[in-house]
């Protein structure tokens, strides 16, 4: 089998602050990638920025900075945001770099090779913001001005010669695909969205601009420079050293296992990525999923309406491993979401601080009162003992499922309820009650619940890496047992060493003012 797992996130506009959206999307990623590698995975996670194009052209001169000071100002908050956001990115692609600029230019070669670009006349709508092309149908007016049905972005009318990709010669093989390939988008109403577009027919595509220089110039034609959304998609395989195939990096993660991605990016990488990578002869992702916004005050977050939410804020106000953990149970992954205040004070309080964080805190305090600090072994253990840790090997393969499925929202309510689980089963159990009379008792019912810790804490480290890093840790596994067959596993815990003090995990959230 190959154990071999390449997952993506989109790469960021940089044309202002990072917001939730940006902040969404990588923790995402980031939970899947570090699953991945507790199942014994060998990941590649990339991320990164998308540098060129019109709004980055204008924004730069707005604040009279060359557009590659102005991208490298910029591309330096997102890459400061993987180490507040705790992403665990083995990479970090900039499309105004080198190696990203020779894979450019090697797509377009192969798709004038191909006989799919052809120079024209391009008229149309266009929207400098979404630096997308917008059928008649999909613009409509408001307050006087034009504007795409999809993201309310304005829109103007644009006449110029363009060069074209014949997207409506891969329209037959793109639906043949997706027939093929059943998991090839997800969800599946996305899915179903993008195959009633290229069912209604595709026109060929805009692939390059002379309105504007900020870009990677078309080879042989200056005047143009590469339509951002070509130049911007390549670097997926850029960031693998394309057009060396014969590359390690190549050859052992391409084609990609999934790109993570905004619905509002979805006809980009499901129609227009795949008729590219089809045209240059170039295997196809082998899955695209698209999640939902992250609204506020259920409005999807603008710069023009104000309601951006800053997730860094949010970090330095209740903490990273809170933040991780409120959008991955309480956002519906694939679906909108609302992110309220209220609502993670209360998933910080009733999950982390009173559930998971209060068990650690009790169990590890008995321990070091009444067994020296040490891990105590276990024998004879009753049928309610062994229900406990046999209940979660048994739904292993179930919850390697819905990760492997991106059914992420039940993957942690079935967690969050195991967690549950070892709280009953430790308040029922009494251990204090046989700390006089029935040691071995005692220590049975320690050892039971300290075994299910460290089951949860496997189970919880892609959300809460930090938190159950610290748990881990204090109880002496180490790293090469943090992988999801440690769970399946007996006498992996140390009984000799001293259990490391830990501070309080998750300090409850009694007043916000």
């Amino acid at each position: 089998m190959n154990k071999n797992f390449y997952i993506t996130t989109p790469i960021y506009y940089p044309s202002g602050k990072p917001h939730m959206g940006h902040a969404y999307s990588s923790i995402i990623t980031d939970i899947f990638a570090r699953f991945k590698r507790i199942e014994g995975y060998n990941v590649l996670f990339l991320t990164g920025t998308d540098e060129h194009g019109q709004k980055i052209e204008k924004e730069a001169k707005k604040n009279n900075k060359d557009p590659k000071i102005f991208c490298d100002e910029l591309s330096d908050k997102f890459r400061s945001l993987t180490k507040i956001l705790n992403l665990s990115n083995d990479d970090f692609i900039r499309t105004t770099e080198e190696r990203h600029f020779q894979s450019v230019i090697e797509i377009w070669n192969r798709l004038i090779e191909s006989g799919d670009i052809y120079l024209d006349k391009y008229s149309g709508w266009y929207s400098v913001s979404d630096e997308a092309f917008y059928d008649e149908d999909e613009i409509e007016e408001l307050d006087g001005n034009k504007v795409a049905r999809t993201s309310g972005s304005m829109v103007e009318w644009v006449e110029e010669e363009s060069y074209f990709f014949k997207l409506s010669a891969w329209q037959t093989k793109l639906l043949n695909h997706y027939k093929n390939n059943k998991d090839f988008i997800l969800p599946i109403s996305r899915q179903n969205e993008v195959i009633s577009f290229v069912e209604k027919g595709l026109k060929d595509l805009s692939i390059s601009r002379t309105s504007f220089s900020w870009g990677i110039p078309v080879p042989k034609n200056k005047k143009h420079v590469i339509y951002v959304w070509l130049d911007a998609l390549t670097n997926y395989i850029s960031a693998l050293n394309f057009p060396d195939v014969n590359h390690n990096k190549y050859k052992s993660f391409w084609p990609a296992d999934i790109h993570i991605i905004g619905k509002d990016i979805l006809r980009f990488h499901a129609i227009y990525w795949p008729a590219f990578l089809l045209a240059a002869k170039i295997d196809l992702p082998k899955r695209i999923f698209s999640h939902g916004w992250i609204l506020s005050d259920e409005k999807k977050m603008s710069k023009s309406i104000g309601n951006i939410l800053d997730p860094i804020e949010i970090v330095n106000k209740y903490g990273i491993d809170q933040l991780r953990y409120y959008l991955t149970k309480e956002v519906s992954l694939g679906n909108d979401g609302s992110i309220s205040m209220e609502n993670l004070k209360a998933c910080i309080n009733n999950d982390l601080a009173n559930n998971y964080g209060n068990l650690c805190q009790r169990v590890f305090s008995f321990i070091k009162k009444n067994c020296k600090n040490k891990i105590p072994e276990g024998h004879n253990l009753t049928d309610n003992d062994l229900k406990l840790i046999k209940k979660t090997k048994e739904i292993l393969p179930k919850l390697i499922n819905f990760m492997n499925n991106q059914n992420l929202n039940e993957y942690v309510k079935t967690v969050v309820g195991l967690s549950f689980d070892a709280n009953k089963y430790f308040n029922d159990s009494e251990p204090w009650k046989y700390s006089k009379t029935n040691v071995e008792r005692m220590n049975t019912i320690l050892f039971t619940i300290t075994e299910q810790i460290k089951n949860l804490s496997i189970l919880l480290s892609p959300i809460i890496p930090l938190s159950t890093k610290k748990v881990l840790d204090s109880i002496n596994l180490n790293d090469k047992d943090i992988r999801v067959d440690t769970i399946l596993k007996n006498n992996v815990l140390n009984h000799k060493k001293e259990i490391k003090e830990t501070k309080i995990l998750f300090k409850k959230i009694e007043d916000d003012n």
